[in-house]
């Protein structure tokens, strides 16, 4: 279903549902099936024999490309990055996000090419493609490309939270960007805003939020995985960039790789890095390998608790 569809069931009352793209015939057919069945409208009802039949005729496909287009990943054109854009990559690496996201591995900014990028996200939402894509429109100056790829000023969607029991609380956020930080140990001078019912001694604080949210990939030898903005780089490609301007973290080992990338990747690192021809962006643009479904709408959720033990502990060093 296209997105205008989409647009037209939502005008006819529908207004929870939203079009995803999924790519078939690589691992996790069980997870397209699970996705269909209980994440599109009518989904039950459709039967599980076409779903696989479609999913398989994709892996086919993909078994001629393993053929024809043997290591396209490892050819990947990886350019200097634009000098208009240097002084802003500057600013990034300036920021406390970088600093806190991307000290520890080598990083670099470069432009990339956006069709061989390994993607390890198998589903994009086409309808926060196309609210990206208004940001897209007209020509664009390298400045602003840049900005679109790496945002250090941005509008976050709201968070919503509600006290769920007596030391439990739910935080959600219709943002897939929307994650649990860390725990933080902050003084009294931290807090404001707040009237205690005595002196504060020290407070744990558990925080939540959203990621730096720029375009990163990791690299390892001669490829580059999409690591972060999978719906920026969709709606670049879209647009007809063949480029854009990238974070890039090296690894060498599989150690480093299990610092930064997720678990899918982690778990099966030799499918992403090794395979003759690993799932890539332009596959999304593909209609024998890409799918559209009508999806429910959904909210990211982060449910917080906590405990509290008292005690005491006798010092019995001085006992005779």
């Amino acid at each position: 279903m296209t997105v205008t569809q989409a647009a037209q069931f939502e005008g006819a009352g529908n207004a929870a549902v939203q079009t995803e793209v999924w790519l078939l015939g690589q691992p996790h057919l069980r997870r397209y099936l699970d996705f269909v069945r209980d994440m599109t409208p009518g989904g039950a009802s459709i039967r599980q024999a076409a779903l696989i039949d479609e999913w398989r005729a994709a892996n086919d496909h993909y078994a001629e490309l393993e053929a024809t287009q043997a290591g396209i990943a490892d050819d990947i054109d990886i350019r200097d990055l634009d000098p208009q854009m240097q002084a802003q990559a500057a600013e990034v690496v300036a920021d406390p996000r970088y600093e806190r996201a991307f000290e520890d591995l080598p990083a670099r900014f470069a432009m990339v090419e956006l069709d061989k990028l390994v993607v390890p996200q198998p589903h994009v939402n086409l309808h926060h493609v196309e609210r990206l894509k208004t940001r897209l429109a007209g020509p664009l100056a390298p400045a602003g490309l840049f900005a679109f790829c790496m945002p250090l000023q941005r509008a976050e969607p709201p968070v919503h939270v509600r006290r769920t029991g007596a030391r439990k609380y739910m935080f959600w956020s219709e943002s897939s960007d929307f994650r649990f930080h860390e725990p933080a140990m902050l003084r009294a001078e931290n807090l404001t805003g707040y009237d205690s019912i005595g002196p504060v001694g020290g407070m744990i604080g558990l925080m939540v939020g959203f990621g730096s949210n720029f375009l990163t990939a990791i690299q390892s030898d001669d490829r580059l995985l999409l690591h972060n903005g999978h719906h920026r780089a969709y709606a670049l490609r879209d647009a007809g960039f063949t480029h854009a301007p990238c974070l890039i973290q090296t690894v060498t080992r599989r150690d480093e790789l299990n610092l930064i990338a997720p678990g899918d990747v982690t778990e099966a690192p030799a499918f992403y890095f090794k395979a003759g021809r690993p799932p890539l962006l332009m596959d999304f643009f593909n209609p024998v390998l890409a799918r559209q479904h009508l999806v429910y709408k959904s909210q990211h959720m982060i449910e917080l608790s906590f405990e509290v033990r008292n005690f005491e502990v006798r010092d019995l060093s001085s006992a005779g």
